[in-house]
């Protein structure tokens, strides 16, 4: 059955030539223009990988740190036990516990909060929860650097404060980050691009044959997809912020 979309919608797709392939500039200030929405939309890159996921040589799983951040309050949450619980709490952590906030999570169901760091002795407990965290992309994973040393607490909670993000491809193969929102200048998502094609090339499986990044979309929450031109995009440098 073939989607219809609204006048405000068209109006906006009206503007996009699906033919192009928009520079990495472009493609940020359109994103702006294309949205429509009452809120501040969030903006988000979506990349199709020439990869198999069926194969565990083949998963891209990385994170990276947006100049510019995500345009939103992050709640980090710390399991954390004794003197590492008070680092986590004085770096400003938003939640910090251990057995208590285990067993919150399992009997209240208890998800407020945006990303979860855990040391690694606590790693043990916090495993009965993969089910509840896992489905969920909230279990905390030394992959993602968010099973962590009491020593690193203050660094990685700081910088997920700051944007830090993970990202992991889904089962087609597809990639889906959010970089910033539609408030932010073209000049600030540009940037947040930039470093999350950075990361996505640094996370280049080994396993991979062929073409790597075959297609990259640019859209607002609701927004109008916007293609962009993958060999820009792979060029793009990184402007110190």
């Amino acid at each position: 059955m073939t989607r219809k979309h609204g006048k405000k919608y068209l109006a906006a797709a009206a503007k996009v030539d699906p033919n192009r392939a928009y520079l990495p500039e472009e493609a940020a200030q359109l994103v702006k223009e294309t949205s429509y929405t009452n809120f501040d939309a969030t903006v988000e890159a979506h990349l199709r990988l020439g990869i198999d996921p069926r194969h565990a040589d083949q998963q891209v799983r990385s994170t990276v740190s947006l100049p510019h951040g995500t345009g939103k309050p992050v709640r980090v949450l710390v399991f954390a036990q004794g003197d590492a619980a008070r680092a986590a709490e004085q770096a400003g952590a938003d939640i910090v516990g251990a057995d208590e906030l285990i067993q919150r999570i399992e009997k209240e169901n208890f998800l407020d909060f945006d990303v979860a760091v855990a040391t690694p002795d606590m790693m043990g407990k916090v495993g009965r929860l993969g089910r509840i965290l896992g489905r969920r992309g909230l279990m905390p994973n030394p992959k993602s650097g968010t099973v962590v040393q009491a020593q690193d607490l203050p660094r990685v909670i700081n910088e997920l404060k700051r944007g830090k993000v993970e990202f992991r491809n889904d089962k087609t193969g597809l990639l889906h980050v959010a970089i910033g929102k539609v408030s932010f200048t073209a000049e600030q998502i540009r940037d947040n691009f930039a470093a999350l094609m950075e990361a996505v090339k640094a996370a280049k499986p080994s396993g991979t044959k062929g073409v790597y990044i075959k297609s990259i979309t640019l859209t607002s929450t609701m927004g109008p997809g916007i293609p962009v031109d993958v060999s820009a995009a792979q060029n793009m440098q990184l402007e110190e912020v």
